[in-house]
């Protein structure tokens, strides 16, 4: 990845690698953000800051000046139509042991990356990798993605898109990097991630908006739900055509709900990519 695409900091200042003492490096001490950029702009960098902080409120890491933060935002994308942005703040160096030293001075990059191509439709697998339980880090997106990253090689090994992943007790609570929609009753129901998971961005704009609302669920309520979506901030919405040896039809409702999301954010207005 070329200099014009990734920007270092330590604190505020420019720095130029990231050393081997570095927390996030050997811990996964950090937290990140994965943002869709339009016409050189994050649009939904309000919600995406909301969330930065809170994980790194958490973690008791130091948070680097938004303002900064948007400053070097806007040199790294400016005159870029559509793509990826990625944030990553770590603590910052420390020695060898897991007590994290008092006066770390943080380390956080930003890299550019192109949009994915688009996929219409998914299917899913249904993974045997469960998250872990654990409140204290729940809805934040730590830096600690290992169940993500064997959720994801299995899912692919199943030849499938995306899995959906369960908690240790077995109640579905999202996709490998998205967040799960499940029309039930008439409306679109998303399971609580007060437990385990990641609170989606996108997931957070569809529940304030009143258009999805939240629920426990059952996998035999999502088998027999009237269909399925994704959701995430980078790929918008996009329909579930299988999960396992189950298929659906894409259900009418759900362009209803895409074109919501496009009046908000014309970002959205084509379908959905899958990183």
């Amino acid at each position: 990845m070329s200099a014009q695409t990734v920007a270092l900091f330590r604190g505020l200042a420019r720095a130029d690698t990231v050393p081997f003492a570095n927390r996030g490096l050997q811990y996964g001490d950090g937290v990140f953000e994965t943002m869709r950029v339009h016409c050189g702009e994050v649009p939904l960098w309000p919600r995406h800051v909301a969330r930065l902080r809170e994980g790194a409120a958490r973690l008791g890491i130091a948070m680097p000046e938004p303002a900064f933060v948007e400053a070097r935002i806007a040199e790294l994308m400016a005159g870029v139509e559509a793509g990826v942005l990625k944030l990553l703040l770590t603590r910052g160096d420390g020695g060898r042991g897991y007590a994290p030293p008092a006066d770390a001075m943080p380390v956080w990059m930003l890299a550019r990356h192109p949009l994915p191509q688009p996929q219409a439709a998914l299917r899913l697998h249904v993974c045997q990798m469960r998250l872990a339980i654990q409140p204290a880090l729940a809805g934040i997106k730590h830096c600690n993605r290992l169940e993500q990253v064997l959720a994801r090689a299995e899912a692919e090994r199943a030849g499938c898109d995306e899995g959906l992943v369960r908690d240790a007790d077995g109640a579905p609570v999202c996709a490998t990097s998205a967040n799960v929609l499940v029309r039930r009753d008439g409306r679109w129901w998303t399971p609580p991630v007060a437990r385990c998971g990641v609170a989606g961005v996108l997931r957070g704009w569809l529940l304030d908006a009143g258009l999805v609302a939240e629920a426990a669920l059952s996998m035999e309520d999502v088998l027999s739900a009237e269909g399925l979506a994704l959701c995430n901030a980078v790929r918008g919405i996009l329909p579930v055509i299988s999960l396992g040896a189950r298929s659906w039809a894409v259900p009418a409702a759900l362009a209803d709900l895409q074109a919501r999301l496009a009046m908000a954010y014309p970002m959205f207005t084509s379908s959905g990519t899958i990183p």
